[in-house]
């Protein structure tokens, strides 16, 4: 695999990647590229990157563990554990549990990336800032991306365990396994070979990193083989006694064309040539990664990459590795279909938004254009970008940024209550106006 990375890294256009697998009790690993396009310090195995996302899993982890020691269950209330917690309903106040939390159900407007300084008790003080969040949806009526509800779970294990989240995550997963390039503080991080993100054109990203207080959302650095080793853990039962309970199914993906069909505690759930495949995957400022766990061959698989088209880079790497290491189809890209669908541009017109995000629906002449605008902490670091939505069938939705190897899949859907939605990016946007 070591020459194909260095082919598909040119291929997508990405700075510098590191891969590393579990497969039949040996591991492999492997880099190429850059770290930082401005200095040309080349990747190694050791090099860490930002892992962003598949933090959660970990955040997870650390709340299982507590669960096994009988410091709370899925179903207990957060209110119970942070009598503190508000937001700004106050039936979820009372009503939401950690299984909403970690499966992304509690509706609580989730992209609230807000600075709350580089103090230990930055967590704490984000918790404070949440009592103003509105609902995205109902309390566990669908499935929405809610990076707030991971720093609210980062909080609990911080009250339960009397450390913070940075020093749980040591005690609890980083020191049992033995894991010396996890890191979640820059101080720490720059004691090693550590990646740059790079933005569209090639850039160096203009911030290395997000706020420390998203830290249980999304701030550790890894290198792959430390990843893979916290895979393995899970497979292996050195975490949990039954990691097994983190695999099973809470709610249905919206849109299944994106990462998977199925969210479980913590992890994202889907199903290749008949075999579970539990995964995570991780976006920073200019950085990417994956992690995907075969549970019945046993296979584990990391990759980072520091910019280009990541996420295609990704799942190209997977689909030809898990083909050539189980025999595995992964889930392929959804694109367009080789006939025009007719559909009645009206249905699916106006504007959708949440918290960090407006999403605006415009007819030009029976074909639709799709607006994203980012807005709030980091509407500074994303330009509005336009994209011609291509229909698939008369919900489901594909478009392609200039330049992107991948699609984009969307689906327009409905709750329970016949409220309108958009699924995009594991995100539930409800509709705000009609045109």
């Amino acid at each position: 695999m070591g020459h194909r990375l260095a082919e598909l890294i040119e291929q997508y256009e990405v700075p510098g990647a590191a891969l590393a697998y579990w497969h039949r009790g040996e591991l492999h690993e492997f880099a190429a590229g850059v770290l930082n396009r401005d200095t040309g310090v080349e990747v190694t195995t050791d090099s860490l990157f930002q892992i962003g996302s598949v933090t959660k899993v970990w955040t997870a982890t650390q709340l299982m563990i507590l669960a096994e020691q009988g410091r709370l269950t899925l179903d207990t209330p957060v209110i119970e554990l942070l009598p503190e917690f508000k937001v700004a309903d106050p039936e979820v106040t009372r009503q939401v549990t950690v299984r909403h939390l970690l499966s992304h159900t509690s509706g609580i407007d989730g992209d609230l990336f807000l600075d709350t300084g580089r103090g230990d008790d930055c967590v704490e003080r984000y918790l404070e800032a949440c009592a103003t969040l509105a609902q995205n949806h109902p309390l566990g009526a669908t499935q929405s991306y809610c990076n707030s509800g991971f720093i609210i779970a980062g909080r609990i294990v911080e009250r339960l365990t009397g450390q913070v989240w940075d020093q749980a995550l040591r005690e609890q997963i980083l020191d049992p396994l033995g894991l010396t390039h996890t890191w979640t503080l820059p101080e720490d991080v720059i004691r090693f070979r550590a990646a740059t993100g790079h933005v569209e054109g090639g850039a160096t990203t203009p911030v290395w990193g997000l706020m420390r207080s998203c830290g249980p959302a999304g701030l550790i650095n890894a290198r792959p083989a430390d990843v893979v080793a916290f895979g393995r853990a899970h497979l292996e039962g050195r975490l949990l006694k039954d990691p097994a309970v983190m695999w099973e199914p809470q709610v249905a993906i919206p849109d299944p064309h994106a990462l998977g069909s199925h969210w479980g505690v913590g992890w994202i759930l889907d199903e290749w040539s008949g075999h579970k495949v539990v995964s995570h995957g991780g976006n920073t400022i200019g950085q990417h990664a994956m992690l995907w766990v075969v549970p019945d061959t046993g296979t584990v698989v990391a990759v980072s990459a520091n910019g280009g088209h990541s996420g295609a880079f990704t799942h190209a790497v997977a689909t030809e590795l898990f083909a050539e290491l189980d025999g595995l189809v992964v889930r392929p890209r959804l694109a367009p279909p080789a006939e025009p669908v007719r559909i009645d541009p009206a249905r699916y017109t106006g504007v959708y938004e949440r918290v960090g995000a407006r999403i605006t629906i415009t007819d030009g002449g029976g074909e639709l254009t799709l607006r994203m605008e980012a807005t709030g902490a980091l509407a500074a670091l994303q330009e509005p970008q336009e994209l011609a939505l291509v229909p698939v069938d008369d919900v489901t939705f594909v478009a392609r940024r200039p330049g992107d190897p991948d699609w984009l899949s969307a689906v327009f859907y409905e709750l329970p209550d016949g409220s309108p939605y958009l699924h995009l990016g594991v995100r539930a946007t409800p509709k705000k106006e009609s045109a």
